[in-house]
């Protein structure tokens, strides 16, 4: 197991972590997750970590299926403050920023972020490895199947856990080559995969351990579960919860929630349950 602290190193540690998600956007998937002023975003971070947030990433362009792109500039706009606001009001803060663009990383981490959170591991941007490396910073390097506009029409693998292996297999050793040293991986739940496809990478995240990095676990409040059920975004914390215990029993190291407290107490009936 591991851990992150301020500066951005992996350390060891005993317990999987919670990371906890801003989005500084008036149009992410999940209504309660948005946050625009200052004050708002400062009072959910507070939250998030009285809760036991081990991290916090503000991301300030949705990625939901259909979205379109936002420019780099304008997400800039959107993430700074946040970023800067968060570093002076709660020092000690593990901040990461989620962003595909090098611009928007490098100025977050020069502002007060810790991490870098790629949803397309350095292919949108071919900048982005080189800055991460010169950053010294860990780097989530996740695997999406085309573009958030059009990644969840008809999606189609032959071998969904294989082809996202083999993803991380060469991306581990591009980010290596970039002079990228902590790698911690998400296999993309929701991008550019169906429910059967998130199911199954779910049945095999072990499989992942082999990649020797920390994994990541992106799936609170998803398509999956709220489609499966058929239900709403609202209300799938329950489902939520089923598939995070799942998540931890099959080798997740972090969590990426937007219920920090719920997270947090699955981690804890599951570290009692395995000791």
């Amino acid at each position: 197991m591991f851990t992150l602290n301020c500066k951005g190193r992996l350390l060891l540690a005993d317990k999987p972590l919670v990371m906890g998600i801003i989005n500084v956007t008036p149009d992410s998937f999940y209504e309660a997750s948005r946050f625009v002023t200052e004050d708002s975003i400062l009072k959910q971070a507070e939250k998030m970590i009285s809760e036991g947030a081990d991290i916090l990433d503000i991301g300030g362009q949705s990625t939901r299926p259909g979205a379109g792109r936002l420019g780099e500039d304008e997400e800039l706009k959107r993430v700074m403050g946040a970023v800067k606001s968060i570093a002076d009001n709660f020092p000690g803060t593990v901040i990461s920023i989620d962003s595909f663009y090098s611009k928007v990383a490098k100025e977050a981490i020069q502002g007060g972020a810790s991490m870098i959170n790629d949803i397309s591991a350095g292919d949108f941007d071919k900048a982005m490895l080189s800055v991460v490396g010169e950053m010294g910073v860990p780097f989530v390097c996740m695997h999406m199947k085309g573009e958030p506009y059009t990644m969840q029409q008809n999606p189609v693998y032959e071998n969904v856990t294989k082809e996202v292996l083999d993803f991380f297999i060469r991306k581990k050793e591009e980010c290596r080559m970039a002079g990228i040293n902590d790698i911690i991986i998400d296999p993309g739940f929701g991008f550019g995969k169906n429910a059967t496809h998130n199911f199954e990478l779910l049945k095999n995240l072990p499989v992942f351990k082999m990649l020797d990095c920390p994994l990541l676990l992106g799936i609170s409040r998803k398509a999956t579960i709220y489609k499966t059920l058929g239900i709403t975004p609202n209300e799938s914390l329950n489902g939520t919860t089923v598939l995070h215990t799942i998540g931890l029993l099959n080798g997740a190291d972090i969590l990426r929630v937007h219920d920090v407290k719920e997270a947090r107490e699955a981690i804890s009936l599951f570290w009692h349950y395995i000791k």
